[in-house]
């Protein structure tokens, strides 16, 4: 019958008593499926991590400077991660760094939520932000 429709029959469920097979356009169908596995890929949103990089000492404006870098990220709905990288002596005051991630935090707090708080790892601290949930 699928022959003289010049189309394919196609075995649904071989497990099935009796196996279940179909009559269709098997080429057709394999394009169709590939069209919606593309459209479904197309609208799906890849969320990167962008890194800002600090140091204990960085100066009030280059810290705003910064900040405005991280709210763009937020926007782009990216989620960011500020890293306070310490150098030689500096370890030994790691209250500075967690000072400025605080304050980095406090002025984002309008559009991000800290999703890691702050962690020590080796010789520098990072701590994560995401974009808060659109409503």
């Amino acid at each position: 019958m699928a022959e003289s429709l010049q189309l394919d029959l196609v075995e649904v469920s071989p497990t099935a008593a009796p196996p279940v097979c179909r009559i269709m356009d098997y080429g057709k169908f394999k394009y169709q499926q590939a069209k919606k596995l593309a459209e479904a890929k197309k609208k799906q949103v890849q969320v990167e991590l962008k890194e800002v990089k600090l140091r204990p000492k960085t100066d009030t404006h280059d810290l705003e400077f910064k900040v405005k870098h991280v709210r763009r990220f937020l926007e782009e709905g990216n989620k960011a991660k500020i890293t306070v990288v310490f150098r030689g002596r500096e370890i030994t005051h790691q209250e500075l760094g967690m000072a400025a991630l605080e304050k980095v935090a406090a002025e984002l707090a309008d559009i991000g939520i800290v999703e890691v708080r702050q962690k020590m790892e080796g010789r520098s601290m990072f701590m994560i932000v995401a974009p808060k949930v659109k409503k």
